[in-house]
């Protein structure tokens, strides 16, 4: 049965996708990529929380709190919160961006901003690297969906169907595909985490019984952590969230919007879209107690949710946490952060220095990683983005900007078109 619904809404999604394809004129690359930049603040909404909310949110929180705790509860919920912060100030001036250049990628962006074919190479480049662990992140959180449905495939025959059918999704019509599909996949994942996080509670009898249980059972799964693990937690926070809307897929989102009164209109109610935490924070809590010495604690979800339904036993699939790979993919995504500001605020950045700066970044990540030094538990993505900055200040200041450009924030944002 499980088979017959999970392919039921895949050709379902399918078919929105196709029909998406018959809305829009596909022929120009602005339609494709970033939907005409006429994007409702409905879509807008839905194809931004389908980021933010993916499966690494279902598989990573429960996850992350069955390995270590509240600490990473903490951290999970943390840095989204300061990053809608910072997101409704960010996002239109990111837009303002996108439109003032005709941008539809971080290396449009850049290029725009400081006329430099170079630093949009680099860009591209180090895009891409850090694409890598964030595509395992999606796809190692299908191996463990695919795992729990209990289908008899291998995992690279798993990831295999996974991304043909979201090159299926892409091909026929770009963003709007994801955009579209997004409705029905927040729909059924809001629902699916709703029901998991009451049927929790009700297998126990209430809230507070899920917490004592698993308390019992794991003393040490309440507890917030202290020293390294409390620094660690607290100063990826402040990192992530810096970086949270300089993710190259998420700039893409924002500039599908018609208008930067869309865009705010849409991160308003964006926070709202957090109620789904207790449920899966209730999930992770009763996967502690029902299932104390699971191996993979990436699915510690799927465990609380086959316990209630079926009890029957999960296949273990993915190799790594999947908090561990949104942090990896921040170390590099978050470097951009300088040359945005530059974009937005500082007129005496120069291409030079925020090219210096973003290679320097990115070194100071691969050698204090392969250092393995803890840095007393700081994050060595924010570290490595100090660096960044200050190497973008120094060499800017050395290089002579010989056509500065305007920042962004002193532009006067473009009128609002007719139903924007």
């Amino acid at each position: 049965m499980a088979a017959v619904i999970f392919a039921a809404i895949v050709a379902l999604s399918l078919v929105i996708a196709f029909m998406a394809s018959r809305v829009r004129d596909m022929l120009r690359i602005d339609e494709y990529l970033v939907g005409g930049r006429a994007f409702s603040g409905f879509l807008l909404f839905f194809l931004a929380v389908g980021e933010s909310y993916s499966i690494s949110t279902m598989v990573g929180l429960p996850g992350g709190i069955h390995a270590g705790g509240a600490g990473y509860g903490i951290w999970f919920l943390g840095y989204i919160v300061l990053a809608y912060s910072f997101g409704y100030f960010l996002t239109l001036l990111v837009w303002r961006a996108g439109e003032h250049y005709g941008a539809m990628t971080t290396p449009d962006v850049l290029k725009g901003h400081y006329r430099s074919r170079t630093l949009e190479v680099l860009a591209a480049l180090t895009a891409l690297v850090f694409l890598v662990p964030w595509a395992q992140l999606q796809f190692a959180g299908l191996q463990v969906v695919f795992g729990a449905l209990g289908f008899g495939i291998s995992p690279t025959t798993a990831v295999i169907l996974a991304g043909f059918v979201a090159f299926l999704y892409k091909v026929v019509s770009g963003v709007q595909a994801p955009a579209n599909v997004s409705i029905l996949k927040d729909i059924l994942l809001f629902g699916a985490l709703v029901m998991v996080g009451v049927a929790a509670v009700y297998s126990v009898g209430s809230v507070s019984r899920i917490f004592e249980e698993a308390n019992g059972i794991n003393a040490g799964a309440l507890a917030v952590g202290s020293g390294e693990p409390l620094v660690f937690a607290l100063t990826t926070i402040i990192f992530q969230a810096a970086g949270f809307y300089v993710v190259p897929l998420t700039l893409g989102f924002i500039f599908t919007a018609r208008s930067e009164a869309t865009v705010r209109r849409t991160m308003i109610p964006m926070p709202l879209y957090m109620l789904m935490y207790p449920f899966l924070i209730l999930a992770a809590y009763q996967a502690v107690s029902a299932a104390p010495n699971l191996e993979d604690p990436n699915t510690a979800f799927f465990v609380v949710a086959v316990f209630l339904v079926v009890s029957v036993a999960l296949q273990i699939l993915a190799p790594t946490l999947m908090l561990a790979l949104i942090n990896t993919a921040y170390y590099g995504f978050t470097q951009f952060l300088p040359g945005f500001v530059g974009v937005f605020f500082m007129r005496r950045f120069t291409s030079t220095g925020v090219a210096g700066g973003l290679i320097a970044g990115n070194t100071s990540i691969l050698l204090l990683y392969a250092s393995g030094l803890t840095l007393g538990g700081v994050n060595i993505g924010l570290v490595s983005l100090l660096v960044n900055f200050a190497v973008t200040f120094a060499v800017s200041a050395a290089t002579k900007n010989s056509s500065p450009t305007s920042p962004i924030a002193t532009n006067p944002p473009r009128p609002v078109r007719e139903g924007a």
